[in-house]
């Protein structure tokens, strides 16, 4: 890899873009699709929640295929090419069976895509000194733009467009990483154990890391599943709502400008800590906000508990796992979030109906205990963080 910083900078930002503007028209307007197609609630429901087990599963073994072949750029290429195959499996006619491989195989092979251009990305800011948060923003920006054009076109008239975006967003995913440069480690000069043997996944200490930096992000849970549902039964505007979840969104980018400053600083412990604290705060009061600026207050908390979790998990993993398996590291990353998600969801659907100020309030005690185990694991995180940096 010999680019220069700025000219990858662009590209891998690009790579995020494109990925997270598929995303972005999925995750929110999908089941919209599913209910055009005369689906049931019961079987939207059962094929999606098929589907998030089904990721969930993946994310890790085709993470680890990719590593094991030594190249991710041509993993993620033919990831999202087959991606944008089970999306014109959807358009084609047929029925329950066809319409759930389509939407259940794009959920599977779309899921390494995420961990694999994140292993790309910190492999750049380690061989060239770009820096990762500020390619990571252009995810969120393109997030952002999908769901604004998402909203304009989720009619039944127009959903067809929402299918040929989401097919672009995957076929421009494979051919933006095919115009990156090769990583150092996919030379076939490169002598790493084949077997894995150089890795922490082995290890003992590894796994309660590794669930610690999936709570962080779960700790969203009851948020992303009835915050809006929340604010509609408190008499909030729908465009209102959309402003909420836009200004969380702007918080996350601005933070993600100037993290690279702050990493000189603060060590990948440090920004976990500080996520911490804010989900406290922000999970504890949610209830409390009544006003708009007092909600678009704690809205601009996302930049912390979701952004500054992030860029702190990923990096602890950049450093204790070898560059060779970090597309595997932060598959694992990704399936830890995901099953702590699960259950998130699911204790605060019970909760929510009993009353909807609990589960935020269980958000806010997950948070603590999050910190207390951060504190007590920084000093064994930091020791294996020198470790492998002095291998």
């Amino acid at each position: 890899m010999t680019d220069s910083p700025p000219n990858i900078s662009a590209r891998v930002a690009a790579l995020f873009a494109c990925h997270f503007f598929g995303f972005g028209l999925f995750l929110p307007f999908f089941p919209v699709l599913l209910e055009f197609r005369s689906l049931t609630a019961e079987e939207i429901g059962f094929i999606l929640g098929a589907g998030t087990i089904a990721r969930i599963a993946a994310s890790p073994i085709l993470s680890n295929l990719a590593d094991r072949r030594g190249n991710r750029r041509l993993s993620i290429l033919v990831y999202s090419l087959i991606g944008a195959a089970f999306i014109a499996l959807f358009a084609a006619p047929g029925g329950l069976f066809v319409i759930g491989v389509s939407v259940i195989g794009y959920m599977v092979i779309k899921a390494p895509v995420l961990p694999l251009s994140d292993a790309y990305a910190l492999d750049a800011a380690r061989n060239t000194g770009a820096d990762y948060a500020r390619m990571r923003l252009w995810g969120s920006a393109g997030f952002v733009a999908a769901t604004l054009i998402g909203g304009a076109v989720a009619t039944e008239q127009q959903s067809w467009i929402l299918l040929v975006l989401i097919a672009l967003a995957a076929v421009a995913t494979g051919g933006v990483v095919m115009m990156l440069p090769r990583q150092q480690r996919e030379s076939k000069t490169d002598t790493v154990p084949e077997d894995g043997s150089d890795t922490p996944f082995r290890a003992l200490w590894f796994w309660p890391v590794l669930t610690l930096l999936g709570l962080f992000q779960a700790s969203h849970a009851a948020f992303y599943g009835f915050g809006t549902l929340y604010w509609q039964a408190n008499d909030v505007a729908d465009f209102t709502i959309g402003v909420l979840w836009a200004i969380g969104v702007i918080a996350e980018i601005a933070l993600f400008i100037v993290a690279g400053k702050l990493a000189l600083r603060f060590d990948p412990p440090v920004f976990l800590l500080v996520a911490g604290v804010a989900a406290i705060v922000r999970w504890s009061l949610f209830p409390f906000a009544d006003s708009f600026i007092s909600m678009a207050l704690l809205q601009t908390l996302h930049g912390l508990t979701f952004g500054a979790s992030h860029l702190g998990a990923v990096a602890i993993l950049a450093k204790v796992v070898p560059s060779r398996w970090s597309g595997t590291g932060q598959g694992l990353l990704a399936t830890s979030i995901g099953i702590q998600m699960a259950l998130g969801l699911s204790v605060s659907g019970t909760l929510y109906a009993m009353d909807p100020d609990m589960p935020f309030y269980l958000m806010a005690a997950i948070s603590a205990v999050g910190v207390v185990i951060m504190i007590a694991l920084t000093p064994m995180v930091r020791k294996h963080m020198a470790e492998s940096q002095a291998d």
